[in-house]
């Protein structure tokens, strides 16, 4: 009753590649490849992540600096404003 009605996904049809078998594949040096790319990806996310996190405190140190000195501004003037009368 409280689940939502999904709609219905048409069937897409999977692709396969064929490999010629006159053609034996390039030996491997014994290792795989799998985890270096897992790591490799890790790295670039976390690398992304600082960036924004980086970004996003440069940005709010920039906005906090501005309202500092406008403020500054408008003490002083107050400030002279007072010390004319």
């Amino acid at each position: 009753m409280f689940r939502p009605k999904l709609p219905d996904t048409p069937y897409v049809p999977s692709i396969t590649t064929h490999i010629p078998q006159d053609h034996a594949p390039a030996p491997s040096a014994g290792r795989s490849v799998a985890p270096f790319v897992g790591v490799g990806a890790g790295a670039v996310a976390a690398v992304v992540v600082v960036g924004v996190v980086l970004t996003a405190l440069l940005a709010a140190v920039a906005v906090s600096a501005v309202s500092v000195a406008i403020a500054a501004v408008v003490l002083r003037s107050l400030i002279t404003g007072a010390n004319r009368r």
